[in-house]
């Protein structure tokens, strides 16, 4: 479990391609999606029902020695192709790293399964330079105090309220809002019934279900750590607004407890969701930004990711590090003083 948190915190990194020239020819955005109108479910709405996965080698932002909104094909192809041979060599045997296992042993690499494929350069399409937009003064003083307090707290491997809140299996990137995707565990689970939409995600195995029109907001005061969110249909798409988050998780990107997100749904072919998201939070940005990424349809079903059940990693991870500071201390006791 240790390990997968370091491995999933640098998933939506793609290879350092350069890129910044200018092409010979400018690069035309892809041709856009001709009209689709999705099948129905029984009460007469989209029907978004099935299993999907948004697992992609797209980067939330945009890398800094790329200039340009879309790879040419060939870029494209090139990116996956440098990637997955990254991630055929994860572990060299009797290091530190093999001692868990790398994710080609298991079937959980990215290019052993389905990819939704976009030529975008980054997830982020507002602002248009694919990166977020500057951190307000409220965010830049919120930011000084969370690096002060991690300071202060001293290192992970001090205790455990120290370690992230994906190692503790409190709260992961792939639950959302935003659901992005990690390493692995990408998969979705979409059932609606009449008044509600669920969401089962793979990643914690937890259930987003969001009520349509006619439900009661929650109360100000009650904060969550995914936000309280109600949904409504505004044609083929299912729109879902949230906020009252905690502002604890820090996700994404160190958002506060003032964000509110509007997430939009629409399927755009038999096997393709379009997800977008927008995030406003002048707690934290000067400005509102938006991301848009595909889910592809993939297979079923969704077995229970039991994240501490049975998992002795945490334990391990701090009496390993305890062991280490004996060790060390050992080490300098028998050293002969001159």
């Amino acid at each position: 479990m240790i390990t997968r948190f370091f491995v999933g915190s640098i998933a939506l990194l793609v290879p350092t391609l350069v890129f910044a020239q200018a092409p010979k020819a400018p690069v035309k955005a892809p041709a856009a999606t001709k009209s689709y109108t999705a099948a129905r479910t029984a009460d007469g709405q989209p029907d978004l029902q099935g299993f999907w996965t948004n697992t992609t080698y797209t980067p939330l932002q945009r890398p800094a020695n790329i200039t340009k909104e879309f790879f040419t094909q060939e870029e494209l192809n090139e990116v996956i192709k440098k990637a997955a041979a990254e991630e055929e060599g994860q572990t060299t045997p009797g290091t530190i790293a093999d001692v868990h296992y790398d994710f080609t042993q298991f079937g959980l690499d990215r290019s052993q399964g389905v990819i939704a494929k976009t030529t975008r350069t980054s997830m982020i399409v507002d602002p248009a330079d694919g990166r977020l937009p500057p951190l307000s003064a409220l965010g830049k003083e919120r930011a000084a105090e969370r690096a002060a307090m991690i300071k202060q707290r001293g290192a992970a491997t001090d205790m455990v309220q120290n370690q992230p809140l994906s190692v503790r299996c409190i709260h992961m990137d792939r639950d959302g809002p935003p659901m992005l995707p990690g390493a692995y565990n990408n998969t979705y689970q979409i059932v609606q019934t009449p008044g509600y939409v669920m969401i089962l995600v793979e990643m914690l195995h937890d259930v987003r279900l969001v009520p349509l029109d006619g439900h009661t907001e929650l109360a100000a005061k009650v904060p969550q750590w995914q936000g309280a969110y109600r949904g409504r249909w505004e044609g083929e798409t299912l729109v879902v607004e949230s906020k009252n988050f905690n502002g604890k998780s820090g996700f994404p990107q160190n958002a506060s407890e003032n964000m509110r997100m509007t997430e939009r749904f629409t399927r755009v072919d038999p096997d393709t969701i379009r997800y977008q998201f927008t995030v406003d939070d002048p707690s934290t940005w000067s400005k509102p930004w938006t991301a848009e990424l595909l889910f592809k349809k993939t297979i079923g079903p969704i077995f229970e990711h039991a994240c501490h059940e049975g998992n002795y990693g945490l334990g391990n991870t701090l009496s390993g590090a305890r062991a280490e500071e004996r060790r060390k201390a050992e080490g300098a006791a028998a050293k002969p003083t001159k």
